[in-house]
């Protein structure tokens, strides 16, 4: 379920107008030769989260934002564009249906050559269609 919810996930934030015309990509895995910004999942962890008749995951999945500004608020308007576009995904998947979502946490680092990333983390539990 875990690389369902990944694949799900991805392709729901590429249909978004705004993240699909801004970003240059949204990936699996960070872009080899990409120009910035990009999107992509830094890494996901599951564990059981499953009922007496049903499988379950409890997901964790890290996104990792890197674009350009050299100001604090450099990356404000695409992090929340992707918070509230992941807020809004359908609980009806094809292969399990999403119960719950939830954000945990955010990281926001300035790096060298004017470049930053935004981590934002989010917990998903899933159950078997």
């Amino acid at each position: 379920m875990e690389i369902a919810l990944r694949a799900s996930l991805l392709q729901w934030l590429a249909d978004d107008p705004f993240l699909g015309m801004t970003l240059n990509a949204i990936v699996e895995e960070a872009p080899s030769r990409t120009a910035l910004p990009w999107l992509a999942v830094a890494a996901s962890a599951s564990a059981d989260w499953g009922t007496k008749d049903r499988d379950g995951r409890e997901i964790r999945v890290a996104l990792e934002l890197h674009c350009r500004g050299d100001q604090p608020g450099s990356a404000a308007e695409l992090t929340a564009a992707i918070e509230a576009r992941i807020a809004a995904m359908p609980y009806a998947q094809d292969g399990f249906e999403l119960v719950s979502l939830t954000f945990l946490r955010s990281r926001a680092e300035q790096r060298g050559a004017n470049t930053r990333a935004v981590l934002i983390e989010y917990r998903f539990r899933v159950l078997a269609a």
